[in-house]
């Protein structure tokens, strides 16, 4: 490696890139254009980086197998970027593989990182976990000792475990400090904004509330019965009913917890669950049924006792009722909690990281659309969607397990 090499790899290292771009920006042998591709990337135009990065990739000899590798991960990394979600994972892993067969210990870790940080993004938290608790961050220099931290952060604001996040965000503050890497400290900042701004609503004993994150854990702990409607579910400590699937039970529990300790008219429960304007008896019926349904579900935490007017909530082992809403009430809530995070997402990522089927993100994103709550760029296959800020923080829209789960 010559010595402009040298000197453009460590003007990256430190976040110069326009001293890497002085220094290579003329060449066109495979190292130069992967340091172009990569400080590219970081200048944000990532489709120009990643035709720089496959052009050294494809040029580099067979015997420069961990260059090749290093081009990979840098690729991975803008797909993560992008929300390209569905970029080969094996890919990945292949070049993690051959960077730690010939002692690339921090381009392994890194590799490792963007591994666990998809895995956050789909909600695959013990997987995370388990990847992340294989990593040493005592060696590793600043810039990466501070992502490190972050994707720590990350795994801790989603399980609600805000002590282990602010900690973590903590240490990630001062690695970013030492680093002097601009744009790493302000990605800090903004994590470390999350734990400060409302996460949900409490809606109790007839009045409302915004929550943090840690008032959040605090109230999942206690012993109070909680209508979750962020996760859907109802739950008591670590005893925990799903109506995910359920959205009529669902819509009957959430209208029982707001009202407690009194009861719901049967028309008013009709027209929130089912969305009855006009009810007869037929409604009616479908009430007791769905009740005697919600009854039996919830028979480990609570008991719903018919009154003159209607029907009421009665807990079990528990003096609390309290409804945790998200903090906004939106029909398609957790399509923005993942476009509230800056990225521009496409559809397919979408559908990928909610489980749900790419005809219903679609029907989402036209419908959020049309109210202007999104907006898109590009057309086709290049179709990418977003937000603009201010949004609001999305831990208990996105998918995963909260604690107890």
């Amino acid at each position: 490696m010559d010595s402009l090499i040298t000197a453009a790899a460590q003007a990256l290292a430190a976040g110069d890139l326009l001293g890497t771009l002085k220094r290579v920006g003329l060449r066109n042998d495979p190292p130069a254009l992967a340091l172009r591709g990569i400080a590219m990337a970081q200048l944000g135009e990532l489709e120009r980086a990643k035709q720089l990065l496959r052009k050294a990739a494809a040029a580099f000899g067979p015997k420069e197998a961990v260059s090749r590798a290093r081009c990979v991960v840098a690729e991975a990394e803008i797909a993560l970027v992008q929300r390209d979600l569905a970029w080969p994972a094996k890919r990945l892993e292949a070049a993690r593989a051959a960077l730690e067969a010939h002692g690339d210990r921090l381009n392994t870790a890194h590799a490792r990182h963007l591994q666990i940080r998809l895995w956050l993004l789909l909600g695959r938290f013990d997987e995370a976990e388990r990847g992340i608790a294989t990593l040493d961050r005592v060696p590793l220099p600043p810039a990466l000792r501070a992502a490190h931290e972050l994707v720590v952060a990350g795994i801790g604001i989603r399980r609600l475990t805000i002590k282990t996040a602010r900690e973590a965000l903590t240490r990630a503050a001062r690695a970013a400090r030492i680093s002097g890497i601009a744009a790493l400290m302000a990605e800090v900042e903004s994590a470390s904004a999350t734990l400060q701004s409302p996460a949900a609503r409490l809606i109790a004993s007839g009045g409302e509330r915004a929550l943090l994150l840690d008032e959040v854990e605090t109230l999942l702990a206690s012993e109070a019965l909680v209508v979750d409607a962020c996760r859907r579910v109802v739950r008591r400590g670590k005893t925990i009913v799903s109506l995910a699937t359920r959205p009529v039970l669902f819509a009957l529990a959430r209208c029982l917890g707001e009202a407690w300790p009194g009861d719901v008219p049967r028309d008013v429960l009709l027209a929130r669950a089912v969305g009855a304007k006009h009810v007869d008896e037929s409604h009616r019926a479908r009430l007791r049924v769905e009740i005697g349904r919600l009854r039996a579900a919830l028979k480990p935490l609570a008991d719903i006792q018919a009154t003159k007017d209607g029907f009421a909530l009665t807990p079990r082992r528990s003096n609390e009722v309290a409804v945790l809403a998200p903090p906004v009430d939106e029909d398609h809530a957790a399509v923005l909690a993942f476009l509230a995070d800056g990225e521009a997402w496409s559809s397919s990522a979408l559908a990928l990281a909610l489980g749900a089927s790419p005809r219903t993100v679609q029907r989402a994103l036209d419908t959020l659309a049309a109210s202007g709550k999104v907006q898109s760029l590009g057309r086709g296959r290049a179709q990418r969607w977003l937000t603009p800020p201010p949004g609001f923080p999305t831990t208990l829209l996105l998918p995963g397990p909260l604690p107890g789960d």
